[in-house]
């Protein structure tokens, strides 16, 4: 799908050049960025003023011949969208185009080298992958009304025992006729024998390949406290078209984590007094050098949310880690 129109053309500074790009819709609005900003940072921040209730992609490129997204949004009218990677290139480029298909998930994108991986986040642990036309669910809680908007899950992930990864009757909600569970041996003893017979148990240091994708189970535990004992629960590196995404589970900054390699998306919890604090994971991710962090699991014991300014600070910039702060509560 190519964009119909150019909408807007500016200088932020030398060698710094934007050029934005939307499709224009056929009898009605067109989209439209209204503001496209260089923040202190560099990094870039996108207003798209696009009609209500339909979803659009917003795609970079470095040299307007090769197009990456970087997500698809439903449009509330005016939208914003920070784009953190400009700081690692000389220009940056922008389009926006709509997504003819109303079932496709909101969320970031990675491309692989077999589809592109789309990322939406449900609340603290919980989030949704699509790939290649499969549903990947992480650690589903919370009832099915959470996930009514959703396809059925092909695969499901569950890192632990805990009621805030792992609740038996939302994982018959949202399972379909296909779906493979992947858990813990501590998580298969608290299914039915109906989901126990969908279920691949798995512990820390296996691997398996399913529905094109390779898993491996990683250690997920406590150094400092007994929340969470080793070998009991799991993390999880998912190895997609070439990609690694790597889900912390319920840890803290563990040698097993600090001596990951090659991870492009790591998704790692931060929370007191269950994890790890703020600064512990900020040092965990500079050793193991994602090229993308999602903070998750930030709430506090007492309701407060993790200081993921200072997270980011923290991180820094020399090592080339883009911080993603996304809504999770």
């Amino acid at each position: 799908m190519k964009p119909r129109s150019h909408t807007w053309f500016g200088s932020l500074a030398s060698v710094f050049w934007l050029l934005g790009f939307a499709q224009a819709l056929a009898a009605q609005e067109a989209a439209r960025f209204e503001g496209i900003q260089m923040l202190t940072n560099r990094e870039v921040r996108l207003k798209l003023r696009a009609p209500s209730g339909l979803n659009f992609r917003i795609d970079a490129s470095a040299n307007l011949l090769d197009w990456n997204s970087l997500i698809t949004l439903r449009s509330t009218g005016l939208n914003e969208h920070t784009d953190l990677a400009p700081p690692n290139f000389a220009a940056r480029f922008y389009r926006a185009l709509q997504v003819s298909d109303s079932n496709a998930l909101t969320g970031d994108h990675l491309a692989t080298a077999d589809g592109e991986v789309v990322f939406h986040p449900i609340n603290h642990a919980t989030f949704v992958m699509r790939w290649n036309g499969k549903m990947i669910y992480n650690d589903p809680v919370g009832g099915a009304s959470l996930f009514q908007s959703f396809p059925r899950a092909d695969l499901i992930l569950v890192s632990h025992s805990h009621g805030d990864h792992f609740n038996a009757a939302t994982i018959e909600a949202v399972r379909g006729p296909n779906t493979t569970i992947i858990a813990p041996q501590a998580v298969y003893n608290g299914l039915s024998s109906a989901l126990r017979s969908l279920t691949v148990v798995m512990a820390n240091g296996a691997r398996t390949n399913l529905l094109g994708l390779g898993i491996e189970a990683v250690p997920a535990y406590n150094l400092t406290t007994s929340n969470h004992l080793k070998g009991q629960g799991n993390g999880y590196v998912l190895t997609v078209g070439g990609k690694r995404i790597y889900m912390s589970g319920d840890t803290e900054d563990i040698p097993e984590m600090r001596a990951l390699q090659g991870i492009d998306v790591a998704f790692v919890c931060m929370n007191i007094p269950f994890t790890m604090s703020v600064d512990k994971a900020s040092s965990a991710v500079r050793d193991f050098r994602p090229k993308v962090i999602y903070p998750y699991h930030f709430r506090n014991q007492d309701s407060s949310m993790a200081d993921l300014s200072r997270f980011k600070q923290r991180v820094g910039t020399d090592l080339d880690i883009e911080v993603r702060v996304r809504t999770w509560y």
